[in-house]
């Protein structure tokens, strides 16, 4: 199933059980994606608090989440002192 259909059966109300299982791996599917996102903009030189913005969330919660899950070979932003 593509991600057009998942979203299809996502909203479909009709079959809860395969509406719940669309949603979960549409899930899956926008982590993945937004972590992927997150590199790319590491490696655009972009701060976690740019990042954190264009998300939405706070810069603490972008850095939470991402900053072990990251790729390795990606330099990161240090916070100035």
């Amino acid at each position: 199933m593509n991600a057009t259909e998942t979203a299809r059966a996502a909203a479909d109300t009709a079959d809860p059980r395969a509406g719940l299982r669309a949603v979960a791996s549409l899930r899956t599917l926008a982590d993945a994606l937004e972590l992927r996102q997150v590199e790319a903009a590491l490696r655009a030189d972009m701060t976690w608090q740019q990042i954190a913005d264009s998300l939405g969330v706070t810069r603490q919660a972008v850095h939470k989440k991402y900053a072990k899950r990251v790729d390795p070979t990606i330099a990161q932003p240090r916070k100035k002192t």
